[in-house]
């Protein structure tokens, strides 16, 4: 994805981030200008610097607008975005039907993010029937496509028989891929694989993986299995595990990401 912030100069998502991080009001003034002349991506970044609030004042609810104003021109992000503002209700009731709808073309447009938060809603029955089956279907596309946390629920399709024969060996291959592509439940999962063969240096690096790119709720969980595990050999990652998510209690909450 890639965002005309000057008429006569294109930045990849990467730079358009740099500039927002360097220099966030002198950037967000350009994507508004972009926005106002048209540029569909910069109609969803802007999208995106409302939710988060960088370089502008934060407001959900315009946010939401100028997600559907470029989903409306055939954005797969833009249509992504719009679903996750009505699951979720930033600036907006609370909608997963209306949710659903968006995430169903954002990933008839060829997006995994779309493919990946419609199974999400189809696997839970929120908005739209529950169909186990569906969901499983859904996520293994994205998985296909690359998409890295839904390589790592495959994995667990596989690991627990979930609408599929279970096969160890293709849940850990999945895994694998998963912490490979830079999913941090995958890296965990890939790790609690690598801890049951003895591996413990290579799951430590994936035990490190997790902790500097997980969020606090998925902290907590994985600092409570390790505790409850007691394994010597990473004795100092547990540690490190209970320090971060101490850390991460006395911060702010993350802003909305584009997922």
């Amino acid at each position: 994805m890639s965002h005309k912030l000057y008429r006569c100069r294109e930045l990849s998502f990467e730079q358009a981030l740099a500039e927002l991080h360097d220099n966030p009001l002198g950037a967000a003034r350009l994507i508004i200008k972009e926005a106002a002349h048209g540029d569909c991506e910069a109609q969803v970044l802007l999208g995106q610097i409302l939710l988060d609030g960088r370089g502008i004042q934060q407001d959900a609810q315009l946010a939401l607008k100028w997600f559907c104003i470029a989903a409306a021109r055939g954005h797969g992000m833009a249509n992504n975005m719009a679903g996750r503002c009505l699951e979720h209700g930033w600036g907006c009731p609370a909608d997963p039907a209306e949710a659903a709808g968006y995430y169903q073309r954002a990933a008839n447009l060829g997006l995994d993010w779309g493919l990946y938060n419609l199974a999400n809603l189809v696997a839970t029955g929120r908005g739209v029937k529950q169909d186990p089956l569906q969901a499983f279907k859904l996520y293994q596309r994205a998985a296909q496509m690359g998409h890295a946390k839904s390589m790592n629920l495959v994995g667990r399709y596989f690991e627990e028989g979930q609408v599929v024969p279970r096969d160890i060996t293709v849940a850990y291959d999945w895994y694998r891929c998963s912490a490979e592509a830079g999913d941090f439940r995958g890296q965990f999962s890939h790790a609690c694989v690598l801890m049951d063969q003895g591996r413990w240096d290579e799951a430590r690096h994936w035990l490190q993986q997790a902790l500097v790119l997980g969020h606090l709720k998925f902290l907590r969980k994985a600092r409570d299995e390790l505790l409850a595990a007691a394994l010597a050999p990473i004795q100092d990652i547990t540690a490190a595990y209970v320090s971060r998510c101490e850390a991460l209690e006395s911060s702010t909450t993350r802003p909305q990401d584009m997922s």
